[in-house]
């Protein structure tokens, strides 16, 4: 991962105080007054950075879950589980590189590890890297190869554990001729009856049925800054105002950051990130995910296989209730 800190644009009031504390500290002669200027620039920064963190909007948020130094999937998998084993393919078509799936062990405490299957949608950090996984947006045979993973896990009675991180499913003619709704709704229907325990994670992006492919489960963990929508806020953006440029309002419209979910009922946990967001301390964030991941595998795991399942459903189906206070 390149260690050139990379700014948002609303963060530029702190990158100037950096720049000017970086000056300083190259000085070929740095005295007690130079030293004074950069203890005082360095309380100016940290107060600063307080100030702008903890009064995120949901558009700032987006920009952060976007962020091109985020922990992505394997990440988490190379930091969290041992013995990763990748499996390709989905038996029918190809192999989709924009999604990594396998088996791997996880530790639960000092004394007993667990096998679990792991799915986790990549994006890469370079152009090219880009272009091999495909943004992070996955064909049909992607979802294909998700699903042989999961009923894989269900007979060998594995915990799944999925990292959710995508724009949304690959929109291209190709996709579509090879069935990308078929097969995400495939994996709806899979996934809601499994009987292993299924929990999902979202860690950056949740666009769409993209992220919903691989996120029915029996809990839904989200990062601080991640977010998880129906929709880009660019794209709402289009279709609701006829105006991309307005996705900033869009962003507050649509409800998509972790608070909001939580809130709602959709999230049912969210994982604390350093402030100014997962880059900033990516070890500290991938130690949060493992110890959220290890307490809600125990948790699933004491629970009857079929009493599993019945809540897993009754979860699902209880999303989007509402009632009519009259005034």
């Amino acid at each position: 991962m390149d260690n050139t800190e990379y700014f948002l644009e609303f963060e530029t009031p702190i990158k100037e105080l950096k720049r000017q504390i970086s000056e300083l500290e190259k000085l070929p002669v740095v005295d007690e007054k130079v030293k004074k200027q950069i203890v005082e620039l360095q309380k100016k920064c940290e107060s600063l950075s307080k100030e702008i963190y903890t009064k995120l909007t949901p558009a700032q948020k987006v920009l952060i879950a976007r962020h091109p130094q985020r922990p992505y999937s394997l990440d988490y998998i190379t930091g969290i589980f041992q013995n990763f084993i990748e499996l390709h393919g989905d038996r029918n078509f190809r192999d989709d590189k924009s999604v990594v799936c396998g088996f791997a062990e996880l530790s639960l405490d000092e004394k007993e590890n667990i096998s679990v299957a792991v799915i986790g949608q990549q994006k890469g950090r370079s152009l090219e890297e880009n272009i091999y996984r495909n943004f992070g947006m996955m064909h049909p045979e992607g979802y294909r190869k998700a699903l042989r993973i999961m009923k894989l896990a269900e007979k060998f009675n594995m915990p799944i554990i999925t990292f959710i991180d995508t724009p949304g499913a690959y929109p291209g003619i190709g996709a579509e001729e090879r069935g990308q709704a078929e097969a995400i709704a495939k994996n709806l229907e899979q996934m809601s009856s499994l009987k292993t325990p299924i929990i999902c994670i979202v860690i950056g992006e949740g666009g769409s049925g993209g992220a919903l492919g691989i996120g029915v489960g029996d809990r839904l963990l989200m990062l601080e800054n991640a977010y998880y929508s129906v929709i880009s806020p660019e794209g709402c953006a289009s279709i609701l105002f006829r105006d991309s440029t307005k996705w900033q309002q869009a962003a507050e419209a649509l409800k998509l950051t972790a608070q909001d979910l939580y809130e709602l009922g959709v999230v049912d946990e969210i994982i604390p990130e350093p402030l100014g967001g997962a880059h900033k301390d990516v070890q500290l964030t991938i130690k949060n995910v493992k110890q959220s991941i290890q307490k809600n595998v125990k948790q699933l795991m004491s629970i009857d296989i079929d009493t599993l399942v019945k809540k897993r459903y009754k979860k699902y189906r209880n999303l989007g209730k509402y009632k009519i206070v009259k005034k």
